[in-house]
């Protein structure tokens, strides 16, 4: 009775391997894990943020429309409900991609706006948070091109033949990823443009002073 006990899990596991369920499950793991990593990586920008806006109000309050808008996407990006079916929808996931998009670009920004102030860039908090700011930024990049790789494995665990049968039986499907256009977008630094100054005007002429 024991030995036709082992012999049936074995028949089973065998076929369960065959089909791709174990791959598949393996697979959905990694998603998972990565998944987890981008919105620690997330989370922990969106922590910088309130300080950061606060320092930089500090020497420039009247930059009200760069803080204004920081502050509106990363309210944004907190109403959304980062729960692990998110990666399963992909309307739902879109709407988290294009929000955390936002909070990056207006977070440049501000970067950006606090490069005209001496002042600002010699606080050591500035430069503490700066730097923060800009290694969590690198460590999304990583997190999200992890999760990229995942999602494609995944994908094509789930679309090849004959795990696509499996598939289909226990009704997987594949699952939302980040676009490459925007991931190029997001990894790229803020370009920095200072306005030339002026020219000086010419002096005038004893002629055109209306001296003769």
């Amino acid at each position: 009775m024991r030995m036709r006990l082992f012999a049936v899990l074995a028949l089973a596991a065998s076929l369960l391997s065959g089909c791709g369920y174990n791959q598949i499950q393996i697979n959905d793991e990694a998603v998972a894990a990565a998944w987890s990593e981008v919105l620690n990586q997330y989370k922990r920008r969106a922590d910088l943020i309130p300080n950061l806006v606060s320092v930089v109000q500090g020497y420039a309050s009247h930059e009200k429309e760069v803080l204004t808008r920081v502050t509106e996407a990363r309210a944004n990006v907190a109403g959304l409900k980062a729960t692990p079916e998110l990666i399963n929808d992909p309307e739902a996931f879109a709407k988290f991609q294009k929000a955390q998009s936002e909070l990056g670009g207006a977070l440049s920004r501000l970067l950006v706006v606090a490069e005209n102030y001496p002042q600002l860039k010699a606080d050591a908090n500035f430069r503490d948070l700066q730097a923060q700011v800009e290694g969590t930024e690198n460590r999304i990049t990583v997190a999200r091109n992890r999760y990229i790789k995942s999602v494609q494995e995944y994908n094509v665990s789930v679309r090849t033949f004959p795990n696509n049968l499996t598939a289909m039986v226990m009704g997987w499907k594949t699952k939302a990823n980040f676009t490459v256009d925007d991931e190029k977008a997001i990894s790229a630094p803020p370009a920095i443009k200072f306005d030339a100054p002026a020219p000086a005007a010419a002096p005038a002429s004893p002629t055109s002073a209306g001296y003769q």
